[in-house]
């Protein structure tokens, strides 16, 4: 696994973040040092989409990346069949994606595509799937998105969201604040790489309260919904149709 170093110098002046070559060569060092809970998190979301997923129907992995949530589906499918789509806007990822697959001998069937989530068109879903992804998209789009993808899901499918939020009292964010330092800290983050990589995110990266995605979940339809995972500022929920 190659070491996240991208901003380890100091730089004249920050970019906004992007999912880059660069970026594809060491995200995994990348989300195992910065994301809390994320091995945990996403082999139970794949147990979560072996029991949900419905025979015949589609699975939606939203952000997928380099394919770390689609291996573990993978995994736990084994010899039964299954169809998965992974969506992401950044092609580096999906490089290293099909790479991957061209590994994978199993009866399932996972397609991936390079574009933006919100042009999806969703059908006959029974598992959707979005990790750290939804907090990039322009704040105007979420609602239509979250919409969409409950329009085109089966009754009894479930909906999955993992994102980094915020909260509206000023002494808790500030609480989570520090405790996310500390732990990148202690995963071997310099004050400069933290520094620089906030900065990076400021107007890229925007996350929101737990009640704005409650709200958002529950205005598109959803019969029910629940955090089933948290760690200060990440919470994972999920939603059944």
């Amino acid at each position: 696994m190659k070491k996240d170093r991208i901003f380890a110098s100091g730089r004249a002046k920050i970019e906004p973040f992007k999912f880059t070559e660069q970026v594809a060569q060491v995200f995994d060092d990348m989300l195992h040092r910065s994301v809390p809970l994320y091995a945990e998190s996403i082999y139970r979301q794949s147990q979560l989409a072996a029991q949900y997923y419905q025979d015949g129907s589609q699975i939606y992995d939203l952000g997928c990346s380099n394919g770390n949530l689609g291996v573990k589906v993978m995994e736990q499918f084994k010899d039964t069949p299954f169809s998965m789509t992974g969506v992401d806007n950044s092609w580096p990822m999906i490089e290293k994606y099909l790479r991957r697959l061209k590994k994978y001998t199993g009866p399932g069937r996972v397609n991936l595509l390079c574009a933006p989530m919100e042009h999806i068109k969703f059908k006959n879903a029974s598992v959707v799937l979005i990790n750290l992804t939804l907090q990039f998209l322009e704040k105007q789009k979420r609602d239509a998105l979250i919409k969409d993808i409950y329009n085109g899901m089966n009754p009894g499918g479930i909906f999955i969201l993992t994102e980094k939020t915020i909260h509206e009292d000023t002494e808790l964010e500030d609480l989570r604040t520090r405790f996310y330092k500390m732990y990148k800290r202690e995963n071997g983050y310099s004050e400069l790489e933290i520094s620089q990589k906030r900065d990076a995110l400021e107007k890229v990266l925007i996350p929101e309260t737990v009640d704005t995605h409650y709200k958002r979940i529950k205005d598109a339809g959803f019969s029910c919904c629940d955090i089933w995972l948290k760690w200060f500022n990440f919470t994972s929920m999920i939603a059944i149709k």
